[in-house]
């Protein structure tokens, strides 16, 4: 029975979607958000057990072409398996209540569904075309969903924030499709396992190089590195809020995941050779991010520029090629899918009773006029920051110690310079994360915030689907060893029993 439990992770999702676009039309907008809802919890369940158990599947996929469906999960997807199917479950229950003012919840339902599929299986495959073809899987739902029921305040509209998503991601994938294919025809295998142990053995230098490149280069317009983040910004404040939760808190994790998984173990003197360059463009995307944020004037804009300084430093730790970084880099993943994922539940409730997420136009006194959702805020900014106890500061601190002492080949006193320009990017993300909290939650609100009738706080339902992820935060920042106990012997396999 094992062995069927990660395609029936898949399965119930699919299946799931496919019966919402089947269903009679009126009866299913009705029942969309409960069939949801039910269908995301049993995904859940399934993906707990298969978290605790480690199951591992291997059939053949396509036999004349020799390749084989082949899933597995452990150490370092089983977190992520877990995020994907929590938040999904969240968003979910989320639009029990909160509907989008576009409508066409059927719809939404079901491509949230099919979203689903496709991260949980980026996150399970063990075969690299089959890794391929789930971590595509997600690129037209997540386009329809941003198109169709996003914010039309972006500059262009939401279909251009949603197209100009997809043209990066398919152009970086197709990129890194060569280089799958490369690395596959000169291996003789596309099975993920055995090239993994291989560790390069019967790759070039050259080809590992050019393999890496080409690899790295589909994962970093996904994560997104500095200078392919110039989608990021409008896909994030034009999506709607359940929209913008999963993609800052899973997708972009796709190719944080992808560099940990399949280039640094199956190419290892390309990873070598480019992590320098890897490690200084996050670094200039940790600062870049940063110094974005202190010019942002929406809200929601904000929290999406932010991402790009907290997956430089994921990027910082996969670049030092040392268990310390690279299991840094993994937590720091995990920290910002929640608490990223808390940020933009947040600012989207902020949005939805303000109908603005301008700063100015917000002003001041959220703490006035409705305290949890300003406690809230507050919570999540400093949990963002890095705050000692919660969450955020355990994965940066491993990053920046990684950067302290790279690996053997690397140069260490390049990477100390990195790491102090890092710190820099700490140093600036509290600033901006104070500034505004001082400009939105404090002081006393706008005359016509207090005439205003409608505005309500965080409602019992809303405090419901936010409360895992609080409790999230606050457990894996008091105890961080639950992650890094299950992370830190694959990454040591991943990385050639590196010391």
């Amino acid at each position: 029975m094992r062995e069927l439990l990660l395609p029936l992770l898949l399965a119930v999702p699919l299946v799931g979607s496919l019966v919402l676009l089947v269903a009679p039309p009126r009866r299913a907008e009705r029942l969309a958000a409960p069939f949801g809802t039910g269908v995301a919890l049993v995904t859940f369940v399934v993906a707990v057990v298969a978290a605790a158990t480690f199951p591992e599947t291997d059939v053949p996929w396509v036999p004349s072409l020799g390749l084989r469906l082949h899933l597995g999960i452990d150490g370092i997807s089983a977190p992520l398996v877990l995020l994907t199917s929590g938040l999904t479950a969240l968003c979910m229950a989320y639009l029990l209540r909160i509907r989008p003012e576009a409508g066409r919840l059927r719809a939404l339902v079901g491509l949230l569904l099919l979203l689903e599929v496709g991260m949980l299986g980026t996150f399970v495959a063990l075969d690299l075309l089959l890794f391929f073809v789930f971590f595509e899987v997600v690129l037209v739902p997540m386009w329809l969903v941003i198109a169709q029921w996003g914010d039309d305040s972006v500059p262009g509209g939401r279909r251009r924030a949603a197209d100009v998503f997809i043209l990066f991601t398919l152009l970086g994938s197709v990129v890194m499709l060569l280089g799958i294919l490369l690395v596959g025809l000169e291996a003789g295998t596309f099975d993920m396992v055995e090239l993994a142990e291989r560790q390069g053995a019967g790759l070039s230098r050259g080809v590992q190089v050019l393999a890496f490149l080409a690899l790295g280069l589909g994962f970093a317009v996904k994560t997104p590195m500095w200078p392919l983040h110039t989608w990021l910004p409008d896909a994030h404040t034009a999506a709607p809020t359940v929209g913008s939760v999963l993609l800052a808190g899973v997708l972009l994790k796709m190719g944080t995941y992808g560099f940990v998984r399949i280039a640094l173990p199956i190419v290892p003197e390309g990873a070598e050779v480019v992590a320098p360059w890897l490690g200084a463009l996050a670094v200039v995307g940790i600062v870049y991010g940063s110094l974005a944020c202190l010019a942002q004037r929406d809200l929601k804009r904000l929290i999406a520029f932010s991402s790009i300084g907290h997956m430089g430093f994921v990027l910082l730790g996969i670049s030092t090629l040392t268990p310390v970084g690279v299991n840094g880099a993994l937590y720091a993943n995990i920290a910002h899918g929640l608490i990223t994922g808390l940020l933009f539940f947040l600012v989207g409730a902020i949005k939805d009773r303000h109908h603005t997420a301008q700063i100015e136009v917000l002003g001041g006194g959220l703490y006035e006029r409705m305290p949890r959702l300003g406690a809230l805020l507050a919570f999540g900014a400093v949990a963002s920051v890095g705050l000692p106890g919660l969450a955020g500061f355990w994965g940066e601190m491993l990053v920046l110690l990684g950067a302290f002492d790279p690996a053997d080949p690397l140069p260490r006193g390049y990477y100390l310079v990195l790491m102090a320009v890092a710190g820099v990017g700490v140093v600036l993300t509290t600033t901006y994360f104070v500034r505004l909290l001082r400009r939105v939650t404090q002081g006393t609100s706008f005359q016509a915030w207090r005439d205003a009738v409608l505005l309500r706080d965080a409602s019992p339902h809303e405090l419901l689907v936010w409360a895992p992820v609080v409790v999230l935060v606050l457990v894996l920042g008091l105890w961080p060893g639950w992650l890094l106990d299950a992370s830190d012997p694959v990454v040591r396999a991943l990385l050639g029993g590196a010391p």
